[in-house]
């Protein structure tokens, strides 16, 4: 395989662990986001890591959900400090269980509490995950993979991240009571599908990142919320419609 030439050493990924298994449980999950962060690690990308069910992550959709700020109803949360992690880095990895065939609770109030930030913007006047992408890593012994990558990459990307090509990886077991992705004999590791498409998505990422960066963020022209709230006309051949 030939290397890379680009150089990935300015950039910063956090990988969220959406488990129900708080530390120091052995984490299925950990074990295949370990082979993504492996890679970038060796590439020079700043790693951040955080266990979500580590944390007190109240329910809501508000920035903070303390009882001290308007619509807040918990007298902890975590959020805050955890959301501001999640917006230093370049790139973002959600990797979840399967449970039922859908992604785990955990993953799912992380998406909730990501939305509650999305009327917000940066300094371009665009929503406040532009520039930023993503992608989704699952584990699991029954079917569901397919679905959770569909659903949680349409969230992020309808919340502005950028989400290239292949953006995610999964390995599955044999459905029903088996071994889980570390266990001895359970294929796991050695899987050439799952190690492909982890070392794929975690390239793509990369390179996606470091186009993202160097251009100084997403691209702006017509996408501005500041902009279209304040009336200015964008270029579009209907003059009545902005």
């Amino acid at each position: 395989m030939t290397a890379s030439q680009t150089d990935f050493s300015n950039l910063k990924a956090v990988f969220v662990n959406c488990t129900l298994k708080p530390s120091p449980e052995l984490s299925h999950t950990q074990g295949l986001m370990d082979n993504s962060i492996a890679i970038m690690e060796a590439q020079g990308v700043s790693v951040d890591l955080i266990r979500a069910v580590d944390y007190q992550i109240a329910p809501g959709v508000y920035p903070d959900m303390t009882e001290d700020v308007p619509g807040g109803n918990r007298d902890r949360d975590d959020w805050p400090d955890l959301a501001k992690r999640i917006l230093d880095a370049d790139i973002l990895v959600i990797g979840t269980p399967i449970w039922l065939g859908e992604r785990s609770s955990v993953a799912s109030r992380l998406i909730e509490r990501l939305y509650g930030l999305s009327g917000e913007k940066n300094d371009r006047g665009q929503y406040l995950y532009y520039g930023r992408t993503a992608g989704v890593i699952t584990t699991g012994n029954e079917d569901g993979a397919k679905h959770i990558a569909m659903n949680t990459l349409y969230s992020l990307q309808h919340l502005g991240y950028v989400v290239p090509p292949q953006a995610d990886a999964a390995w599955l077991g044999e459905i029903g009571p088996g071994p889980s992705y570390l266990d001895e004999d359970s294929g796991g590791p050695e899987s050439d599908f799952t190690r492909r498409n982890t070392t794929f998505m975690t390239w793509n990422l990369m390179h996606t990142a470091a186009w993202l960066k160097s251009a100084g963020g997403f691209p702006q022209g017509g996408n501005s919320g500041d902009e279209w709230a304040d009336g200015k006309t964008f270029d579009h051949p209907n003059p009545e419609y902005r």
